[in-house]
């Protein structure tokens, strides 16, 4: 039963429309011209910025007598809120686990902030396991955090598969440890000379299916 190793946000979750919904939430909250939109979305830079650095540009940007602290709140709680599971990938990775995989989410995040999505949307339902980077005191691309995973479900990494939209945490760490791998490309291209991963798909359900059509 070979380890399926998933990635959470803009993998099976869709982070940015979480984000697009709460950030226009906010700014017009906050009498912020729609065009912002996109400047706020940019800034977030799919979650890589911190939640801290975005704040406090908010606040900056427009002038706003509130604490850094409340619009770090006010981030993390509209992305736990507005978090969905698409009933179609939950029904892709429930296939998956049935055709024999292990499916094991591995984040790179906050522990508290990662396992609220996981358990609000339902998708702790149809896994194995999951490792959030801030408990295991190791974060993707290190191959620790993968052998950690796959020790959770008592498996070895033998035959494993990593999906994930991420070049260099979920491709690269995958491509360190001579895994099969699967990119969600999410409109972008392929960009990294040193490796490349096993298939590029469109969205997870693809994604999923290219992993079980493999065996």
């Amino acid at each position: 039963m070979p380890v399926l190793l998933l990635g959470l946000d803009n993998t099976l979750l869709d982070r940015e429309r979480a984000f697009r919904t709460w950030a226009g939430e906010f700014l017009r909250r906050v009498g912020a011209p729609p065009r912002d939109l996109e400047w706020l979305v940019s800034m977030d830079a799919d979650g890589l910025t911190s939640r801290w650095d975005v704040a406090e540009a908010v606040r900056d940007r427009y002038r706003l007598s509130v604490g850094v602290i409340d619009i770090v709140e006010s981030l993390r709680d509209g992305l736990i809120e507005n978090m969905r599971l698409d009933p179609l990938v939950a029904c892709a990775v429930s296939i998956a686990g049935n055709a024999g995989f292990v499916p094991v989410v591995v984040s790179n995040g906050e522990t508290v902030l990662q396992e609220a999505k996981i358990r609000r949307t339902g998708l702790d339902r149809y896994l194995a396991d999951w490792v959030i980077s801030e408990e295991a005191g190791v974060s993707k691309p290190n191959p620790r955090i993968f052998a950690i995973a796959a020790e959770r479900v008592r498996r070895r990494l033998d035959g494993a598969w990593m999906v994930g939209d991420s070049p260099e945490t979920d491709i690269g760490g995958a491509a360190a440890l001579g895994l099969r791998s699967v990119w969600l490309h999410r409109g972008r291209r392929w960009s990294e000379p040193r490796y490349l991963p096993t298939y590029s798909a469109d969205g997870p359900i693809e994604a999923l299916a290219a992993v079980m059509d493999f065996r």
